[in-house]
């Protein structure tokens, strides 16, 4: 099989039962997604497997679901039956955050992305998880989608920015405090 096809030269893609612009709502979205996923597995890369065992499961567990939500995204017409990304999905992504989050010291005010190398790359994921998901939100103004993708994406997003800062820990490095921050968070104390 060869790597190209020609099919794309004059600026079309095939999605799932037809044929898009490469710039359309769709594609960008789905394509995202895609952009996403290339930046987790760039972070999963850098993680030493026996600091980051459980991590490197759940968010390579993660890439295979952000295929899903490209798979769901790309039908050119709704296939409800089709549809890979559930609700279940999104509440187990929630039962992750609560567990890294357990493990993380508690915050007040806004945190600039960075810190150690890996957090910084774990938001650059959580900022494009953020674009993935508004992406997404347009496309649903014109079309319909599979409401659990944008809700996923949305978690995700919180999930990022609960493993960045669990990086953050596990590495050593303390997060660093928007130093113009009022107190934003108003978490209570963990146990």
């Amino acid at each position: 099989m060869k790597i190209y096809t020609r099919t794309g030269d004059e600026g079309k893609t095939s999605i799932i039962g037809g044929m898009a612009y490469k710039d359309d709502i769709r594609v960008e979205s789905y394509g995202t997604v895609d952009e996403l996923n290339s930046f987790l597995g760039q972070a999963i890369s850098m993680m030493d497997p026996a600091k980051y065992s459980d991590l490197r499961v759940d968010l390579l567990e993660v890439q295979h679901e952000l295929f899903d939500c490209g798979n769901d995204l790309a039908f050119s017409r709704p296939k409800v039956d089709r549809y890979k990304v559930s609700e279940a999905m999104v509440e187990r992504l929630e039962t992750w955050i609560d567990k890294y989050d357990a493990e993380t010291p508690d915050i007040t005010k806004f945190i600039l992305p960075g810190g150690s190398l890996l957090s910084s790359t774990l938001h650059v994921c959580r900022t494009v998880c953020r674009r993935a998901e508004r992406r997404v939100v347009t496309l649903a103004q014109s079309h319909e989608i599979n409401e659990a993708v944008r809700k996923y994406l949305n978690r995700l997003s919180d999930l990022l920015f609960t493993v960045a800062r669990l990086a953050n820990v596990r590495e050593g490095v303390a997060d660093i405090e928007y130093a113009r921050s009022a107190d934003v968070f108003h978490t209570p104390k963990k146990d």
